[in-house]
């Protein structure tokens, strides 16, 4: 048996692998486009789902017999009950390559016709006859973006809001666990340890918040507008009914009422809404970088957070840990910041009718998504979860800090105090020493007036994220 099979496309003959799904179009893009990742196979999934509505749609309208339609959906049905491993092989093709996602698309039709001849051999469906009825992929394909980038932002949201909890619970255990603060990297006054990560988690809510707020931006859908916007080739109310279809597919408020100009041409629903995962990646570096840091030690650093010891940190040297759950989130933060250039700059090409950096746009966003989804479990997991504290050195940092003196100001003024906080340096003195060899303050006065939880002016009990 021969390993290729020929068939024709508008510009003639080609040769296939016998057992491949795909046709013409498919294989001349494969060899066309050889650089960079494969198309991801949320975009892929996606697009079969959008093929299967679309079926249902023209036989609807009456523009695409009802045995077609069914044939359509049951290939569909047969593709997507396969495992990534599987459906993999038959969608070859990369990211890097027509702008618009054309032979990604194509690639789907092929698909789907050759699985509905394995299905029924008696009863033709043609890719772009049958399968693309009433569609381009000019609009098919941001449809898709869309589609993919609001799951991922559910995903992502998901894994954030478990962060958030664990890290609240930890602020509600730490809430009188009082430490000393930081500005400058230099020391101030002093806090808890449930303030300041009540901190953390705030930025992450406001974060979520942002991003539920952006997120309807992508449920408007292109569908319907095929080529360039018109909708030429499609029934008025194809859209509308892919749109619904699609809805309860995957459980959004999904709308075709937008202007497809702009759905077609532009992309600024999804620059703007990787904005937010931007913003939120930014927070979650300076989050895992300040624990790394108080966990830096555990001798010769801050050390007064305790992570867990997940692999050995050296090749080198023994009993060495290190924060790899930070390293991996902040590199992951960090592509994230990178990626947003490339969105924003690809998002902002969209020559006349058309923009054509869709593949690049989509694949890019949900790498970011997936990178930060899955970063941020691991984070919660293997480290969050198990952060404890030093507790006997967060206490020395505060007894030995002279930043207490801020409580003496109002009573003794800020010269006076100022002049306190050099003596105990210049002699190494505690403060409390310093401020009784200065002649202003006593003993009981010190007692009274220096009490470190008292100057968090934290709520017994209480800690809000807020």
């Amino acid at each position: 048996m021969s390993k290729y099979r020929t068939e024709t496309d508008t510009l003639g003959p080609v040769e296939i692998p016998a057992n491949a799904l795909w046709g013409p179009q498919t294989e001349r893009s494969r060899h066309n486009f050889q650089a960079g990742p494969l198309m991801p196979m949320p975009v892929i999934r996606a697009l079969l789902q959008l093929k299967k509505a679309a079926a249902r749609a023209n036989v609807a309208a009456d523009v695409l017999p009802a045995p077609k339609g069914q044939l359509i959906t049951r290939a569909v049905d047969a593709l997507l009950a396969l495992p990534d491993e599987k459906l993999q092989k038959d969608f070859p093709l990369h990211v890097y390559q027509t702008g618009s996602g054309t032979q990604t698309n194509m690639n789907v039709n092929e698909v789907i016709s050759h699985q509905a001849a394995k299905l029924n051999p008696d009863l033709p469906i043609l890719p772009n006859d049958d399968v693309n009825h009433s569609q381009s992929s000019n609009d098919t394909f941001p449809t898709v973006m869309n589609i993919t980038a609001a799951i991922a932002v559910n995903q992502l949201l998901q894994a954030v809001n478990q962060l958030c909890s664990v890290l609240y619970s930890k602020a509600v255990t730490y809430a009188r666990v009082v430490k000393i603060g930081r500005t400058h990297l230099q020391d101030a006054t002093p806090l808890t340890f449930g303030q300041e990560i009540s901190g953390w988690v705030a930025m992450m809510e406001h974060d979520q918040i942002a991003l539920k707020q952006l997120q309807p931006n992508l449920f408007y859908l292109a569908i319907g507008g095929t080529a360039v916007g018109t909708g030429l080739n499609a029934d008025p109310n194809f859209g509308k009914i892919v749109a619904g279809r699609l809805s309860d597919v995957y459980q959004l408020p999904l709308s075709a009422k937008t202007n497809k100009f702009a759905a077609l041409a532009a992309h600024s629903e999804i620059s703007v809404v990787h904005g937010a995962i931007k913003t939120l990646a930014a927070d979650l570096l300076k989050i895992a970088n300040d624990i790394r840091f108080l966990a830096s030690g555990p001798r010769a650093g801050y050390g007064e957070l305790r992570i867990p010891a997940n692999e050995p940190g050296s090749s080198i040297m023994p009993g060495k840990v290190n924060p790899t759950q930070a390293e991996a989130l902040t590199m992951a933060a960090v592509r994230v910041m990178g990626n947003d250039t490339t969105i924003t700059v690809a998002a902002s090409q969209g020559n006349f009718e058309l923009n054509v950096y869709k593949p690049v746009i989509i694949s890019t966003f949900l790498e970011s998504a997936d990178l930060l989804t899955k970063t941020v479990t691991s984070f919660t997991e293997k480290l969050a979860a198990g952060l404890t504290i030093h507790a006997p050195h967060m206490r020395a940092l505060v007894d030995h800090s002279l930043m207490l003196v801020t409580a003496l100001a109002p009573h003794i003024g800020y010269e006076k105090s100022a002049a306190i906080a050099q003596l105990a340096e210049q002699e190494n003195l505690d403060l409390k020493a310093a401020a009784i060899k200065s002649g202003d303050v006593t003993a009981a006065q010190f007692d009274k007036w220096v009490d470190p939880l008292k100057m968090t002016r934290a709520l017994a009990g209480a800690v809000s994220s807020a």
